[in-house]
């Protein structure tokens, strides 16, 4: 499941950590121009403890031995013009520059938090990057490193049928989190680039999120649910797996079999209803669905029934009459939710579906068929943001229990499961 994507996230893992290991420059405690007692700083205000030494009142300013004898290696920079310029002489080491200890830019930099992206990454402040460079040991990722790789992830995620508006708001999230940040040496860079992809996808999947089963408990009932989509993706189904979980949650239910159109939809749903328990209302095929719902909603209420499920014929939303033969059930028994269901595996084709369906007759949730069979993850990833309606569950198999409801981060978990 989702092998195709995750191959690409994680190429695009490995190749930004790549990238940033070759622009991070470790400096290690021989490179720092401490002296081995841990002098004050030429014009500090302050104790600045050399590399490895104990900090504390009683080891302030004590260090290893082996660092002692360390040779000072300090870059040729020279200062801007604000800056002073202070020599100081260490044993016989020259250092070319120190800024103050106590330097008031330097403190405005140290409770900046690690990972988040500086209000103008890419100006960022030549006191920032010394004291990252020189004291802390760490490298800060600016939009230059990032470019090329950030364009090769937008254009894994197009092809794996990632819609456009999509796979811009996960790249822009991306950048937001990883230009301007500040990276310690020794950390796993492809802990950091995961850690940002993960927070992306989240974002984008997490933005409509919907409970069905707390909404069912607390709604007045009969709740009406009405269910829409093209022919062959799964909608009687998926009304069966549903009417079978309704039921061993302890809700009476009663299918409506207003598919009239097609060939075998009622005995196929009857079916399904005999196997899994429940009640069907149905009519003669090429009858009117909307008189069959209507049945299905009186006998709910006569019975106390909790929920109705109501099947619709598959249509694409350009066929004029089946849309207003939808819009007429709607009018007659008015619908709690309408629900869309297509197959995952349709990609694209099922993110613009459910974008033109939402338009037609506005749709409250989605539910995806073929979920264990797609190699791309791109319909799941998109739906939700493009349409502005949650994906409520995910069929997961050929059986009555194989529906499982939505969960944004199991399926980012998926994405990045060994």
């Amino acid at each position: 499941m989702f092998n195709k994507l995750k191959s690409k996230l994680s190429g695009f893992k490995e190749k930004l950590g790549n990238k940033i290991d070759e622009k991070a420059v470790e400096i290690g405690p021989e490179d720092v121009p401490f002296s081995s007692e841990g002098d004050e700083l030429p014009g500090s205000s302050e104790m600045v403890p050399a590399p490895g030494s104990q900090v504390g009142p009683e080891g302030a300013g004590s260090a290893p031995s082996d660092v002692a004898e360390a040779p000072v290696a300090v870059p040729e920079t020279s200062l801007p013009e604000d800056e002073e310029e202070m020599p100081a002489e260490t044993g016989s080491q020259k250092v070319s520059f120190w800024k103050r200890a106590g330097s008031k830019k330097v403190e405005e930099k140290e409770h900046q938090e690690e990972g988040t992206g500086a209000d103008n990454p890419e100006k960022a402040g030549f006191a920032q990057k010394a004291r990252a460079f020189m004291f802390e040991r760490e490298f800060i990722l600016e939009e230059d490193d990032l470019k090329d790789s950030l364009w090769e992830l937008e254009m894994a995620l197009l092809e794996s049928d990632v819609a456009l508006s999509v796979s811009e708001a996960i790249v822009d999230s991306v950048k937001g989190q990883l230009v301007g940040t500040r990276r310690r040496i020794g950390r796993n860079t492809d802990d950091i680039v995961e850690s940002a992809l993960r927070n992306a996808i989240f974002e984008v999947m997490n933005a409509n999120i919907f409970d069905l089963d707390e909404y069912i408990k607390n709604a007045e009932k009969p709740v009406h649910i009405v269910f829409v989509g093209i022919n062959g993706t799964g909608k009687t189904t998926s009304i069966a797996k549903l009417a079978k979980r309704l039921k061993d949650q302890g809700y009476s239910v009663v299918v409506a079999a207003g598919d009239t159109f097609r060939a075998g939809a009622i005995d196929q749903l009857a079916i399904h209803a005999e196997k899994v328990g429940v009640k069907i209302i149905k009519h003669q095929e090429q009858g009117d669905p909307a008189a069959v719902v209507y049945d299905a909603i009186q006998h709910a209420k006569a019975s106390g029934a909790d929920v109705v499920l109501s099947d619709t014929a598959g249509r694409m939303h350009t066929n004029i009459n089946l849309m207003e033969q939808l819009k007429k059930v709607c009018r007659v028994s008015p619908p709690d939710l309408l629900i869309f269901v297509d197959e995952a595996v349709a990609g694209n084709d099922a993110v613009e579906r459910a974008s033109q369906f939402n338009d037609a007759v506005p749709i409250d949730g989605t539910v995806l068929t073929k979920t264990d069979a797609d190699a791309k993850g791109g319909a799941a990833i998109s739906i939700a943001y493009i349409t502005g309606k949650p994906i409520l569950f995910m069929g997961m198999g050929q059986g009555y229990d194989d529906l499982q409801k939505f969960d944004p981060q199991w399926f980012v978990d998926q994405l990045f499961a060994e």
